[in-house]
């Protein structure tokens, strides 16, 4: 595969992985449920991490990555439900896979692939996180000892979610 045909494709993938890490910071600003906002912070914290991954080796061919805003999401009422924003996370994870896994053959970098192999197997999960999310279940990074609502979790999450 040709240098500038591999940070081509390396900077479709940056751009569309981005898009969904901005969306998912966009939702869990509107998500008040300790577990389910608990769910967005571990989802953004490992799409950080992806993305480093990302910069870093389209770095490495010179290339610079795309920037993309954060996309505007509906304001929820504090006891309105915010599954339907999950649950539309959870086809966007999907629709991700399904675009990206069949264009990996096209990648014949083994570094790269595999990178971005594994970045897809972490969507995956983050996908049926995403969709325990929205049938409402509370354990979906583990069990607290003394359930929901316990010392310390009160019965949501701080006004402010991020010090920036």
């Amino acid at each position: 595969m040709r240098t500038d045909a591999l940070l081509s494709i390396l900077l479709e993938f940056h751009r569309d992985k981005l898009a969904l890490r901005q969306r998912h910071v966009a939702v869990a600003r509107h998500v008040f449920g300790y577990d389910a906002n608990n769910t967005y912070q571990y989802v953004i914290n490992r799409e950080d991490v992806h993305l480093q991954w990302l910069e870093a080796a389209i770095a490495e061919l010179e290339g610079t990555p795309e920037h993309v805003a954060e996309p505007p999401v509906p304001r929820l009422v504090r006891n309105e439900k915010f599954t339907g924003l999950t649950v539309k996370d959870a086809e966007d994870l999907a629709a991700f896979v399904a675009k990206w896994r069949p264009r990996l053959d096209d990648v014949t970098h083994a570094r790269h692939r595999s990178l971005m192999n594994v970045i897809i197997g972490e969507m995956l999960e983050q996908k049926r996180s995403f969709d325990q999310v929205a049938e409402g279940r509370e354990d979906v990074l583990g069990r607290r000892a003394n359930g929901p609502g316990s010392p310390g979790t009160g019965n949501g999450v701080l006004g402010v979610r991020w010090i920036e």
